[in-house]
C-alpha cells in the first residue's frame, strides 16, 4: 500500500475541522447554535441590576421563578459562577436568590411580587442546587448549603397529606404543576449532596401515580377528577425519570404513550406549549434513541421560527424571560452541561 505524506497544513486543516465539528453535539446545527447564542445574549442584556429576571405580563413578575429558569439556561450553556462566558450573570443571579431566601422559613421568594411562592421556591431551589457543586468559593458554597438545607426542609414541611404541593407552603393541598417543580428541586438537591428525606420523594411519586387516569394521562390534582392534561403528564414523566422511576413501571409507560399521542412540537393543543415542552423534551432526552432525534429535529425547527429578531421567545403569554429560558433549555439539552438534565 502506498502511503502519502501528510503536510503540516493538512494536519492543521483536519484539526480545525475536527474542532469545529466537536462544538456541536448530535442534532445541533450551526443554525441552532447561532439561535442559542442570540437567546443567551438577550437574557444577558435583560438581567436586572439586582441580578434577577422578571416578567411583566398578566401573570405577574415572579422574580424568583424567572431567575431560577433563566439561571438554568446559563448553566445549560456551560457557564458556572466562576467560569464560562456568562459567569457574571450566573454569579449575580445566585446572589439575588440567596438574598431573597428567608432565613427563618427557608422559602426563596420575593413576597411583594410572588403571591404563589412555591413556584419560585421550586425553580430557585433547582437552580441553586445545580450551582452548588460548581461553586469554588468556600464561603459562598457554605452559604448555598445553608440555604438549600432550609429550602429542602420547607419543601418537606409543605408537602400535603396526599403527597403533593400547592401554591403556598402552608395550605396542605396539592396540584400537579407545583408538585413536579418540588420533586425536581429535591432531585437536584440529592444529586448535589444535600440531604433529602427519601420518604418525601417516594410519597410524591405515589401522588403522581394516583393522579393517573386509565388512558395514561395525569390530571391536574388528585381531587379534581376528570380528564388528564398533556402538560402535566409530560411534566410527570420527566420528574418520574428524575426520581429513578422508568418505563419498566407500567404506569410510566402508559403516560409516555399518552404524551406521544397528544403532544406535537408545532401544534399547541395544551394552552401551555412552552411549559409542556420544557418537560417533554427532558423526558425524551432521557429516553434517547430515535424518538429523541426525531423530536429534537422538529422542535428545534419550530423554535427557530418562533425566535424574535432580538433573540427572545414569547412563551405561553407569560413573557419573554420565561419563553427564552425554556426555549434555551430545550435547545441546549444535547450539550448535557446541567446535571439534572443529563442521562
Amino acid at each position: 500500500m502506498k502511503l502519502f505524506p501528510v503536510t503540516f497544513a493538512a494536519l492543521v486543516t483536519m484539526a480545525c475541522v475536527s474542532a469545529q465539528e466537536a462544538v456541536y453535539p448530535p442534532g445541533v446545527t450551526k443554525e441552532i447554535h447561532a439561535a442559542i447564542q442570540r437567546g443567551l445574549e438577550w437574557l444577558s442584556r435583560n438581567q436586572a441590576n439586582d441580578g434577577s429576571w422578571r416578567n411583566s405580563g398578566g401573570y405577574g413578575s415572579y422574580p424568583a421563578a424567572m431567575t431560577g429558569l433563566a439561571g438554568m439556561a446559563f448553566i445549560a450553556s456551560g457557564s458556572t459562577p466562576t467560569r464560562g462566558r456568562y459567569w457574571n450573570e450566573v454569579r449575580r443571579s445566585v446572589d439575588f436568590l440567596l438574598k431573597n431566601a428567608d432565613p427563618d422559613t427557608g422559602v426563596i421568594s420575593v413576597p411583594a411580587e410572588e403571591g404563589r411562592s412555591m413556584y419560585g421556591h421550586g425553580f430557585a431551589t433547582l437552580y441553586l442546587a445545580s450551582v452548588f457543586g460548581m461553586e469554588e468559593d468556600v464561603r459562598k458554597q457554605q452559604r448555598l448549603k445553608r440555604t438549600l438545607d432550609k429550602a429542602v426542609k420547607l419543601i418537606a414541611q409543605a408537602q400535603s397529606s396526599a403527597g403533593g404541593w400547592i401554591y403556598t407552603p402552608d395550605s396542605n393541598s396539592d396540584e400537579g404543576s407545583v408538585t413536579v417543580t418540588q420533586i425536581q428541586a429535591l432531585r437536584a438537591c440529592r444529586m448535589a449532596g444535600i440531604v433529602c428525606d427519601k420518604r418525601v420523594i417516594d410519597k410524591a411519586v405515589g401522588y403522581i401515580k394516583r393522579c393517573q387516569n386509565g388512558d395514561g394521562s395525569i390530571r391536574y390534582s388528585l381531587r379534581s377528577g376528570g380528564g388528564g392534561r398533556p402538560a402535566i403528564t409530560a411534566a410527570g414523566v420527566a420528574v418520574l425519570y428524575n426520581a429513578g422511576v422508568y418505563d419498566d413501571q407500567p404506569f410510566v409507560d402508559k403516560a409516555v404513550q399518552y404524551c406521544k399521542k397528544h403532544i406535537r412540537p408545532s401544534v399547541d393543543n395544551t394552552g401551555h406549549h412552552y411549559y409542556t415542552h420544557l418537560y417533554w423534551s427532558q423526558a425524551l432526552y432521557q429516553r434517547g434513541g430515535d424518538d429523541w432525534k426525531d423530536y429534537y429535529r422538529k422542535m428545534s425547527r419550530w423554535l427557530l421560527k418562533q425566535q424574535s429578531r432580538d433573540g427572545s421567545w414569547q412563551g405561553d403569554g407569560v413573557g419573554t424571560a420565561y419563553g427564552t429560558a425554556i426555549a434555551l433549555t430545550i435547545l441546549q439539552l444535547p450539550y448535557a452541561f446541567a446535571p439534572i438534565y443529563q442521562r
